[in-house]
This record gives structure tokens, C-alpha cells and sequence, in this order.
């Protein structure tokens, strides 16, 4: 009797301790279920696109890598604190097209990190340097990038997929208002020869039907030489509307010696690589392209 009691309490106990690990298992995969789904993207302009497609979606956090006043990722180098911000998200979403150079280095050390890009099958502009990277300068491309994130994130994350697609949606109905905008604007203005700050603008040159004559600084931060000065000087005198166009984020000092010699007149266009990643970010790039549009129907007439 003894014996046959020993052996009912045993199995009790093996039981409770089976139903505590059991209870302990389903805490852990509740637990790892209400973990947040970390989105982290290159620079501000996919920063932008993203929260617009994540707007109001629960357990969704979207992180900006890089400082806010970065700009382009020309030549960015990866530090240490990027890439631990890299270790604990989820998906990485890149420009592409060769902006993010440094993806090597991630995909080696982030072997199973979902890597989204924004540029897949847009065609591409090859100049001097390669393949210029600034595609979403032109809306109709600002809108493909849309549509490729919203895609992707919804492979890597079908948990929300549905909230993402309506997202998107209403982003690329709010773009597509604004590329409209854009070309009864621009399409008919009476010069379309301009000269800009750095490689940023052809994908815009392109579509809205502007020649980008001339380039100040063809990198960023690298003074011309004078025999490039002295050609884009002569460039502009030629110009029967005579403008410059600099770029906020960069010193407008050749720029300004140019229009001293050609009697040109200073504009600024800015390619949306630069601002504060907070949500009021989300109309960041309608009001920067209305802001740019409204600057060349002033400075092309």
C-alpha cells in the first residue's frame, strides 16, 4: 500500500513539474510574440518611406541608422553603434543601387538580417562614377521605392501585411497627387538648362524634362578645380536665364564663386537626405519636393 502511494505521489510531482515547464514554455513564446517587429533604414529618405508604410501599425518600431544631418551615404563609414543597432532589427531597408556601400560589411556580420531594397527594378542612370544611386528624386521612382518596401516588408513580416499595403497605398495616392502637381508645374516652364550643386538631381532632371548643363562639385565636399570652375563659369554665361542651384546640407562656397564671376543668382534645391527622424517626418518629402518645385517655376522664368 505504502508502495502504491509512493508512486502516485511521484507522478503527481513529475506531472507539476511538467505543467510548470509547459506554463514557463508558453510565457517564454508569449513573451517572444509581443517582441516588437525593429525596422532599421539606411538614411532619411528611407527613413520617410517607411513610416509612412508602418503609420498606426502595433508592434512595429522604425529606426534611422544614421544621424540626422548625415546626408547622402557617400563614403559613410559603419561604426560601432550602427552595427549594434543593426544586431537587434529585424529588416534593414537600403536605397540600393549602390548608396549603401558598406553592405558587405553587413551582410557578412548579419548573415540572417532581412535586407530590403527600395531600388529593386528601377532602371538606373549610369554616369562617370557608375550607377547614380539618387532614385528617388523623381516621384514616379519615390513611388516604385514605396511600392518595393511595402512588398517586401510584407514578406518579411505577414503579421501586418495587410496594414502595410493599405499604408502604402495611401502614400503612393498622396504621391501620385504630387507628381501631377509637379509636372503642370514644371513641364512648361520657358528655360530648362540648369546648374546644380553635386550628382543628386538627374533622376528629377529627367523627369520633369530639365538639362543639367553643368556640375559644381561632382562629389560633395570636393572643391572643383579651376580648370572646372573656369568651365562651369563659361557653362552658365551662355545660360540666357542665369541660376545656380546649391544644396542646404553643403558649403555654397564654390557656388558662390561662380555666381560672382557670371552675375548668376543663388538657389537652393534640397534632395530630402537630411532631417529630424521623429513621425512628424512623414510629409517630409511632399513638402521638400512642393518646396523645390515652387524654387524653379521662381528661377525659370
Amino acid at each position: 500500500m505504502r508502495s502504491t502511494t509512493k508512486i502516485l505521489s511521484l507522478l503527481l510531482l513529475v506531472l507539476s513539474v511538467a505543467l510548470v515547464g509547459c506554463g514557463g514554455a508558453d510565457k517564454t513564446a508569449e513573451k517572444k510574440s509581443a517582441e516588437p517587429f525593429r525596422i532599421v533604414t539606411s538614411f532619411y529618405p528611407m527613413y520617410v518611406a517607411t513610416i509612412n508604410i508602418t503609420d498606426g501599425v502595433d508592434g512595429v518600431e522604425v529606426y534611422n541608422m544614421t544621424k540626422p544631418q548625415t546626408g547622402c551615404l557617400h563614403d559613410y563609414q559603419l561604426m560601432t553603434e550602427d552595427m549594434k543597432t543593426l544586431e537587434k532589427a529585424d529588416a534593414f531597408v537600403i536605397n540600393g543601387a549602390g548608396m549603401e556601400d558598406f553592405m558587405d560589411k553587413v551582410t557578412e556580420q548579419q548573415k540572417k538580417l532581412k535586407v530590403i531594397d527600395a531600388s529593386r527594378g528601377i532602371e538606373l542612370i549610369h554616369d562617370d562614377e557608375g550607377d547614380n544611386p539618387h532614385v528617388w528624386l523623381s516621384v514616379t521612382n519615390e513611388i516604385a521605392q514605396v511600392r518595393n518596401i511595402a512588398d517586401q516588408l510584407k514578406e518579411a513580416d505577414p503579421a501586418h501585411a495587410e496594414k502595410y499595403e493599405k499604408n502604402a497605398a495611401a502614400y503612393i495616392e498622396k504621391l501620385t497627387a504630387l507628381k501631377n502637381e509637379m509636372h503642370a508645374a514644371l513641364d512648361n516652364v520657358p528655360h530648362k538648362d540648369i546648374v546644380t550643386f553635386h550628382e543628386a538631381f538627374p533622376y528629377f532632371a529627367k523627369e520633369f524634362h530639365l538639362n543639367i548643363i553643368g556640375v559644381v562639385e561632382r562629389e560633395p565636399g570636393t572643391e572643383p578645380t579651376p580648370t572646372e570652375l573656369q568651365e562651369t563659369i563659361e557653362q552658365v554665361n551662355a545660360l540666357p536665364t542665369k541660376v545656380l542651384f546649391t544644396e542646404p546640407q553643403y558649403s555654397p562656397a564654390a557656388a558662390e564663386t561662380i555666381a560672382r564671376e557670371t552675375g548668376a543668382k543663388i538657389y537652393t534645391l534640397d534632395p530630402v537626405v537630411t532631417g529630424e527622424a521623429t513621425p512628424a517626418a512623414k510629409d517630409a518629402y511632399i513638402d521638400t519636393m512642393k518646396k523645390n518645385m515652387k524654387v524653379l517655376q521662381e528661377a525659370l522664368q
